[in-house]
């Protein structure tokens, strides 16, 4: 999508990178636009104006210009509402912008996904909560054309809350004769609990959680998260 100038658009920063001596290079996350890269002119100068903007997970209005690959930030402006994180939380936040740079194409608009990221932000802001990465991590797979089939077996049978199941990633879930041992064995009731986004019983929120890692894993060809690396050490410290 080629555009000459763009005007008051929603956007978050999701990694940026030095260019040249005084300039960056900013990868964001539009409401409009999905995921591109900006020329920052100048923002590593002491005095510009876009230095202290240019932060990851805080709300942004932005201004470009320009038809190439990487067209020119003209300007940006900090919307406010969401309070600095840190500790997990900000670990958790990595770990979402690392999904969106790693999965998500190029100027390719997901406006709903693009709500979903900024509430699920707002919400790391207070307790966080693990149900809340899952919540993502569905509703991200779903944007993508990945969602995952809940509510029927793959024989279009409706899911048993007791039974157990295989996910077979290109056919659903197969029901077991007795719970299976991989990431991609859950439970019937996990299934449905993950369809109504409720992460009240333990045992759905652990299989989710396995489920989720290893479709993750599937579709970034087994690519190892850096985030997911860091703070599985941080745990082991």
């Amino acid at each position: 999508m080629h555009r000459n100038k763009v005007d008051g658009q929603p956007a978050f920063v999701l990694h940026s990178y030095p260019f040249r001596e005084t300039s960056l290079i900013v990868e964001v996350f539009s409401r409009d636009f999905g995921r591109l890269a900006l020329m920052a002119r100048g923002a590593r100068r002491p005095r510009s104006v876009l230095r202290g903007l240019l932060l990851a997970f805080q709300p942004l209005e932005l201004a470009w210009t320009g038809k190439g690959e990487v067209p020119t930030l003209m300007k940006a402006e900090w919307q406010g509402g969401q309070p600095l994180l840190s500790g997990k939380a900000l670990f958790c936040a990595y770990y979402l912008n690392e999904l969106l740079l790693q999965l998500l194409p190029r100027e390719d608009a997901h406006e709903r996904l693009f709500a979903v990221y900024a509430q699920t932000l707002r919400r790391f802001a207070g307790p966080l909560q693990e149900a809340d990465l899952r919540g993502f991590e569905r509703a991200f797979l779903q944007e993508l054309g990945y969602g995952l089939t809940l509510e029927s077996d793959a024989k279009g049978a409706p899911i048993d809350a007791s039974g157990n199941y295989a996910y077979e990633i290109e056919n659903g879930p197969v029901k077991l004769a007795r719970p299976g041992s991989s990431a991609l064995s859950v439970s019937g009731k996990t299934l449905i609990d993950l369809a109504r986004d409720d992460f009240s019983d333990p045992r759905s929120l652990a299989e989710a959680k396995q489920l989720m890692r290893a479709l993750i894993a599937h579709y970034t060809d087994g690519k190892s998260l850096q985030t997911r690396r860091i703070f599985m050490e941080l745990q082991e410290l």
